[in-house]
C-alpha cells in the first residue's frame, strides 16, 4: 500500500489528488489531510438545502463537492480527512468496516472507547466524530472520512443552518446528530499535527508492505490543473445540484418581490417573478436574461449587470435583487 504524504489544505486540491492517484497509482493507496474551512457537499446533494450561503460567503468558507455520496461535511483546520483507495473495487464497495478498523485500532491503542455505528459514523460514547462516504470510480474504490479533532463545532452548526424557505428538494438531506472532539477525549494531549502523524505512522506500521510515496513537483501541477479545471469550477459544485423549487418572497426597499424558480442541474429552467413594486418595463424581459443562468450568485450578478434595473425595479437595486433571488 502506497502511504502518499500530502501537506496540502486547499480542498479543492485535495479532492483532485484523490482523483489522481486513482488514475495515476495501480496499488491500494492512504492518504491523511487537511483543509482550509470549507463545506463538503455529498455528490446527489442540494447544496441550496443543507448549507447557509450567505454565512459561508460572509465567513469565506470554500464549497466542495465530492465525487462520493453521502451527507453535507464542515470541514475546517481542527479535522483530519482520511482516505482509502482500494483496487478492489468489486468487492470492497460499501465495506465500511474494513476502512474505518485501522482507524479505530489506532484510536483504542490510545485508550478511546471508539466504535463503528449506523451506516457509516464512528462514535465515542454515542457522540459523531466522523463521517465516511464511499463511490466507485472505474475498477477501485475510493473510501474517506472525517476525523473531528479539535473542529469548531459552533461554525459546524451555523453553516449548516438552513434558511426557511419553500424548497422542495430531490438530492439527500445530511442527518444533524451530536457530534464530539477526539481531543476532548485525549488520556494524553498532543496538538492536532503529532495526533495525525501519529495516526499516520501507526496505520502505516500496521500495513504489510507499505510504501512512503512523495509526490513531485510535475505530479503536484497536474493535480493543481484537474482541480482548476473540475473541483474549484461552478459548473462542478452547482450542476450537479439535483432538480429543485424555489419559492422565495422578499421585502425589499422597492416593494415585495416573489420569485418562483424551477432549477435543474444547477441552472435556472424557468423563472416567474411577481410583486408590488413598481416598474416601466415588462418583467418578463428579466426572466428572460435570467434563464439557463447557474443558480450562483456570481454569475446571476453578471446576468444582472446587463439590466437596467430601475427600468424594470424602480428603488430596486441589483444587489437587492439578488438576495430576493438567493
Amino acid at each position: 500500500m502506497l502511504f502518499v504524504e500530502n501537506n496540502n489544505k486547499d480542498p479543492y486540491m485535495n479532492h483532485a489528488l484523490e482523483e489522481w492517484l486513482m488514475d495515476h497509482t495501480e496499488e491500494d493507496c492512504f492518504l491523511l489531510w487537511r483543509n482550509e474551512t470549507a463545506i463538503l457537499l455529498g455528490k446527489n446533494q442540494n447544496a441550496y438545502a443543507e448549507v447557509d450561503m450567505d454565512y459561508i460567503r460572509e465567513h469565506n468558507m470554500k464549497l466542495v463537492r465530492r465525487i462520493t455520496g453521502g451527507g453535507t461535511v464542515f470541514t475546517d483546520p481542527g479535522n483530519i480527512m482520511f482516505s482509502f483507495i482500494s483496487c478492489n473495487g468489486k468487492d470492497d464497495f460499501s465495506d465500511f468496516k474494513k476502512f474505518t478498523t485501522p482507524i479505530l485500532r489506532v484510536l483504542r491503542d490510545m485508550g478511546i472507547e471508539a466504535s463503528f455505528s449506523g451506516r457509516n459514523d464512528l462514535e465515542i460514547h454515542g457522540q459523531k466524530f466522523s463521517g465516511n462516504a464511499q463511490c466507485r470510480y472505474k475498477d477501485k474504490v475510493l473510501h474517506h472520512g472525517t476525523l473531528m479533532y479539535n473542529a469548531d463545532v459552533s461554525k459546524l452548526a451555523k453553516a449548516l443552518k438552513v434558511k426557511e424557505i419553500k424548497l422542495r428538494g430531490k438530492g439527500v438531506s445530511s442527518v444533524r446528530s451530536r457530534v464530539t472532539n477526539i481531543a476532548d477525549h485525549m488520556y494524553n494531549p498532543m496538538d492536532i499535527e503529532e495526533f495525525r502523524s501519529h495516526l499516520f505512522h501507526e496505520v502505516k506500521r500496521r500495513t504489510k508492505d507499505s510504501k512512503l510515496f512523495v509526490l513531485s513537483d510535475e505530479q503536484w501541477e497536474e493535480v493543481y490543473q484537474k482541480s482548476l479545471k473540475k473541483h474549484a469550477t461552478p459548473q462542478w459544485i452547482y450542476g450537479k445540484t439535483p432538480s429543485f423549487n424555489v419559492q422565495l418572497e422578499t421585502k425589499l426597499s422597492g416593494g415585495i418581490v416573489e420569485v418562483y424558480l424551477d432549477v435543474k442541474k444547477g441552472r435556472i429552467h424557468k423563472v416567474k417573478i411577481y410583486g408590488d413594486f413598481f416598474s416601466h418595463g415588462e418583467i418578463k424581459d428579466i426572466e428572460k436574461v435570467l434563464e439557463e443562468s447557474l443558480y450562483e450568485r456570481d454569475a446571476l450578478k453578471q446576468r444582472l449587470s446587463t439590466i437596467n434595473m430601475e427600468h424594470y425595479f424602480t428603488n430596486i437595486s441589483g444587489e437587492e435583487l439578488l438576495t430576493a433571488l438567493i
